[in-house]
């Protein structure tokens, strides 16, 4: 089947990315859609296997390159320009509006949805407070480009045949926001580049993007009550300079690290602290590749990745007291930690799995799709 990949941008390297990644490697000679490319050549090679994505008319506007997110009222109009009829499969990679490409009924589509748009919904508050477009004209000029994004997110979710979320937590969003039922298959993780260490040292790590939805501002007020436990805080962001604020002596907020770093510093922590609502959370399951347990809210994607009591703790509530009980629940342990077995769990969100899976699952359904086509085509006869 000719097939066409489509992903809203291609910019950096994150959750989302790895799983178009995946779809280039299971779909080598499929065409990749996407409103703006400007990925350098490493990350060619990596996501696209080196090739160019096929771009929409903000690719070529002003500033696009690094705010392309400012063109946001423009994207729906932008990713229905795109003409997919000479595709028969078209696999979407979706956290804001990719699902949304025009398809004709002799097409599959396949949604394969990180989330339905974070800044029309759940988050539309916290969005518009940190953009300053909470109030006055700019808040009512806002208020209409969210009634008309909502408006079209659920009517375009309406011509995908079939969604995948990437958690339970993802498919109960796409079913009160989309009416739609979802299957699950977890993301993609590289297990494989990380390794088993069983000798921890006396410090607790959290890593993470410097920005307010991850709470890494929660954790190190967490740390700040207990000035007898270390932590070591990985990552650069806009938070930076509001939690080095915050920080007490026994937090030592690092910045970013290269792979290398960050995997040693995941081997070496007692305890990997997360705090954040995540659709589903990758470097989670990346620390305990590396046989760490897990301190998490038991709420989003971690409460579905972590094994509370086995591969680590879960806390209730996205507070500074839930996460300084959790630490203390994880101190006071009597059972040794089975650090093997930490990484044996994390093994099953495999790439490899992963995969496998989408494989199986998109030729599934093609094979149901077109056999049904044929069907009534022949029945029309």
């Amino acid at each position: 089947m000719k097939t066409a990949i489509i992903h809203e941008w291609l910019v950096n390297y994150a959750g989302s990315e790895k799983c178009v990644e995946s779809f280039t490697s299971i779909y080598p000679d499929a065409d990749v859609y996407t409103l703006v490319d400007f990925l350098d050549d490493d990350l060619r090679k990596i996501i696209l296997k080196g090739k160019h994505a096929h771009t929409s008319f903000i690719q070529h506007l002003p500033y696009a390159k690094k705010q392309h997110r400012k063109y946001l009222p423009l994207f729906p109009t932008a990713i229905e320009s795109f003409n997919l009829s000479k595709y028969n499969l078209i696999i979407s990679s979706s956290h804001s509006v990719a699902k949304g490409v025009r398809t004709k009924k002799n097409q599959l589509h396949i949604c394969y949805c990180h989330s339905p748009m974070r800044y029309a919904w759940d988050e539309a508050d916290y969005y518009l407070k940190v953009a300053n477009l909470n109030s006055g004209i700019k808040g009512k000029l806002s208020k209409i480009v969210l009634n008309y994004l909502r408006k079209w997110d659920v009517k375009s979710a309406q011509n995908v045949n079939y969604f995948i979320a990437n958690s339970h937590h993802i498919t109960k969003k796409i079913k009160r926001i989309y009416n739609r039922d979802a299957d699950v298959i977890y993301p993609p993780v590289d297990v494989q580049n990380f390794s088993l260490e069983t000798r921890k040292e006396d410090f607790y790590l959290t890593a993470s993007r410097l920005v307010p939805y991850k709470r890494i501002d929660l954790i190190v007020d967490a740390f700040a009550n207990m000035l007898d436990k270390k932590l070591v805080v990985i990552g650069s962001g806009s938070e930076r300079e509001k939690i080095k604020v915050k920080a007490t002596p026994n937090v030592d907020i690092i910045g970013y690290q290269d792979f290398e770093n960050l995997k040693r510093y995941m081997q070496k922590a007692k305890a990997f602290v997360f705090a954040a609502e995540e659709d589903f959370g990758i470097i989670v399951v990346e620390a305990m590749a590396c046989g760490t347990p897990v301190i998490a809210g038991n709420y989003g994607g971690t409460a579905e990745s972590v094994v509370d009591g086995k591969t680590g703790i879960l806390f209730s509530e996205q507070n500074v007291e839930s996460v300084i009980e959790a630490i203390k629940k994880f101190e006071q342990r009597t059972e040794p930690i089975d650090y093997a077995q930490i990484r044996l769990h994390s093994e099953q969100f495999s790439r490899k799995n992963f995969e496998e899976k989408i494989k199986n699952y998109v030729d599934e359904k093609s094979e149901i799709f077109f056999k049904k086509k044929l069907k009534n085509k022949n029945d029309r006869k």
